[in-house]
């Protein structure tokens, strides 16, 4: 099957079917680590024997393992060596699997690469019946036109985002309702293909199915913003390790991703060059005493780091915490104001609220709030990931707010334009799977 339109319908029933069984995992693949949540469903949320699967409301599953590794050969968010990943994604997935004592084969993954692209489109029908039918949702989505946005991108979200029917707009569900005209404005994100192929790849050879595949900036809005946030507009910046995922949302769907090359490893390396220290020696300094607004008293606040031209175990020498926060806060600003870049191009003033939410492992280097305030304007909150049962504390932290999300999303999905049967006799439809071409071999 080489249709990524088929692909996605295929991807949605292995999750359904997953959920049904009982046990899902999902797979969060950055720059920095890389993360699996196993999920365990109750059967009492599914009818026996029904031939469609109802997906559960949110929060009725449970985290019932968890599995956290160093990410090796992933850089800016892409896979670079496919040999360490495989073997790191391996790691994590057979530490969650231990600790919940189950085995998984399908897993949901999000990945933060890929120079992702956002497009606005627009489709209008006339309605066959007078009142809104499944069909009819099906005959607007294929009439948008999509743009050429290239063979070599593939687009992994394509969700509606609002319905009008004659003079009523913002609807979420006009089905069922009596009108005219249907309008339907969608909002579809691409990928370039070779990330998005590497990843799904080293994941089947990992022996598991994919269930799924969202991008990290959407996936961190799901479990970060609260429930107004979603509703008036906020963006949600995702600082990761390798790259900085961002994404904007509005009536509770994802209306822009981007993401800014640029994350949390290229602090720890200009701090390598800078105070010429080994990258493990590095992070870990940043970890304990790194920030971005220094005080008066930080000029005489002396951090013991490694020698390397010492000759004894003792000749150690010192940095003050003023020349660490010198060599950070040079980048940091580099990246926010990358991030103010690409919210500018997305019409994010034009929005009603103008809250801008911080997460990922990067989020926690103090002051960064405050120098976001200055630098995006708004107001501006650390967020962190929504409590789901069963998660331990250790992995309620920033850093695991695309890997919650990723589990929010499988257990109440939103609606894509792959979940509605289009007719196959439109062009529109032909547009659009056209434009979504996956695997030419493999599925």
């Amino acid at each position: 099957m080489n249709d990524l339109f088929e692909t996605q319908r295929e991807m949605r029933h292995r999750r359904e079917a997953a959920v049904k069984r009982g046990v899902m995992a999902v797979l969060d693949v950055g720059s920095y680590k890389i993360s699996c949540l196993v999920m365990q469903f109750s059967g009492e949320d599914f009818e026996a024997g029904a031939p469609n699967v109802t997906m559960p409301q949110m929060g009725s599953f449970r985290v019932v393992g968890v599995g956290t590794v160093r990410s090796k050969g992933v850089k800016f968010g892409e896979i670079v060596d496919m040999g360490e990943t495989e073997r790191a994604i391996r790691s994590a997935v057979a530490k969650a699997q231990k600790m919940a004592g189950l085995r998984v084969d399908h897993v949901m993954v999000s990945l933060s690469g890929g120079r992702p692209r956002s497009y606005g489109l627009t489709g209008e029908v006339e309605v066959e019946q007078g009142e809104v039918t499944e069909r009819d949702i099906g005959r607007v989505l294929a009439s948008c036109e999509v743009p050429p946005f290239g063979s070599e991108r593939e687009a992994i979200h394509a969700l509606p985002v609002n319905f009008n029917l004659d003079h009523k707009s913002g609807l979420s569900d006009p089905r069922g309702q009596v009108g005219a005209k249907l309008s339907v404005d969608m909002h579809m994100l691409t990928l370039a293909d070779a990330p998005v192929f590497d990843l799904l790849e080293c994941v089947q050879r990992c022996d598991l199915e994919v269930a799924g595949l969202a991008f990290s900036g959407f996936a961190s809005g799901v479990s970060t913003l609260m429930e107004n946030e979603q509703q008036l507009g906020a963006a949600i910046v995702d600082l990761g390790g390798g790259s900085t995922a961002i994404s904007v949302f509005m009536r509770k769907h994802m209306i822009y991703g981007d993401a800014v090359r640029l994350g949390g490893d290229h602090i720890t390396n200009d701090i390598c060059q800078g105070l010429h220290l080994g990258y493990e020696d590095a992070e870990r300094i940043k970890t304990l005493h790194g920030g971005l607004l220094a005080t008066g008293s930080d000029s005489r606040v002396e951090i013991e780091v490694p020698n390397p031209m010492a000759q004894w175990e003792n000749d150690r020498r010192t940095v003050t915490r003023s020349d660490l926060i010198g060599v950070m806060r040079p980048r940091v600003e580099e990246i926010l104001e990358e991030v103010r870049a690409r919210l500018d191009a997305s019409g994010f003033d034009g929005l009603p609220s103008q809250r801008i939410v911080l997460t990922g492992g990067t989020s926690a280097i103090p002051g960064i709030e405050d120098l976001a305030s200055r630098i995006l304007g708004g107001h501006v909150r650390i967020g962190r990931p929504l409590r789901v049962q069963g998660l331990p504390q250790v992995s309620a932290g920033p850093g695991f707010s695309a890997a919650v999300g990723l589990a929010l999303h499988a257990s109440h999905p939103m609606d894509e334009c792959w979940d509605f049967e289009m007719p196959v006799d439109r062009i529109g439809t032909r547009r659009i799977k056209a434009a979504m071409r996956w695997f030419k071999q493999n599925w």
